[in-house]
């Protein structure tokens, strides 16, 4: 069989890579605005911290229909189209923090002081329960206030 072609085997396809887990289990995740990165982030969280920041991203998109979604800085953020960015997640070793950018502008504050003057915390740890009403109308509260431009 001289002179024919030899077929080529196709290249075998890779699994896609699991990200990998910064300090604190926090997934390392490529900026990128949009679901998808936020859902590549949720899925890479580690343990009982997956769940949680699953219930979040539910209850945020719930809250403030159109929200816009991206991942920066290793973290997921939420805001509106043109009025900036109103809250962030994070994963730490033993708790999720949401970060509030307006927080002080909300009632109730949310309970978490901050070194910056408008960011209050909510740090959600395994065995806390959620309150999720008021997780609720902080999120609608905060969707109306134009949020960190970044």
């Amino acid at each position: 069989m001289a002179g024919a072609k030899a077929k080529k085997k196709a290249a075998p396809k890779r699994a896609a890579a699991k990200p990998r887990l910064l300090a604190g289990g926090n997934p390392q995740i490529a900026k990128a605005d949009g679901d998808a990165p936020v859902q590549a982030y949720i899925a890479a969280v580690p343990g009982w911290k997956q769940g949680v920041a699953r219930r979040l991203d539910v209850l945020i998109t719930r809250a403030v229909p159109g929200v816009r979604k991206a991942v920066k800085w290793n973290s997921p953020f939420y805001g509106i189209e043109g009025k900036g960015w109103f809250l962030g997640l994070h994963c730490f070793t033993k708790y999720v923090k949401v970060t509030f950018f307006t927080g002080t502008s909300l009632k109730p504050m949310p309970p978490g002081e901050s070194k910056h003057k408008t960011v209050r915390y909510l740090d959600i740890r395994e065995d806390d329960s959620l309150d999720e009403a008021q997780f609720t109308a902080w999120v609608k509260q905060a969707g109306k206030i134009p949020g960190w431009l970044a």
